[in-house]
């Protein structure tokens, strides 16, 4: 939608996945991914890390179910999502605001990891502009190089 905000983050996983469903029966999957800024200081030769962030995610549907079964604690991931704020009141009555991601897309850093994609079997094929389902995924196959 128009007027919402998208980021990306680059993080970690601060704990496991947790998946729920709601009364309709829609997975659900939270977690949340620790940010942390890193910076070289030249005067000592060294990297300094910043303020963390943490941001609590959520995700829908089919790749809740995804990401539960996926991500673990630790993982370096990236994720992709409209920036929300909240506000609510604690136990003491005191106004709180909090800031969360809603996710589009979330995936696992290949910068120090390797992963081995497996497609899920509820996927259909993408329509191709005449209307007719694509008979042959391209990139399912091995490159001719």
């Amino acid at each position: 939608m128009a007027g919402e905000t998208v980021i990306t983050v680059v993080g970690n996983l601060v704990d496991d996945p947790e998946l729920r469903f709601t009364p309709s029966g829609a997975a659900v999957a939270k977690f949340r991914v620790a940010s942390t800024p890193r910076t070289f200081d030249r005067q000592t030769n060294e990297w300094k890390d910043g303020e963390s962030l943490f941001l609590t995610c959520a995700v829908w549907r089919q790749a809740a179910e995804n990401v539960a079964e996926s991500l673990t604690r630790g993982l370096r991931v990236i994720v992709q999502g409209r920036l929300k704020q909240r506000s609510y009141e604690d136990r003491e009555g005191t106004r709180r605001t909090v800031y969360e991601l809603d996710v589009d897309d979330v995936g696992v850093s290949l910068r120090n990891a390797t992963a081995k994609v497996t497609k899920t079997a509820g996927q259909r094929p993408a329509a191709a502009p005449t209307g007719r389902a694509v008979a042959d995924d391209q990139w399912a196959t091995e490159p001719p190089f």
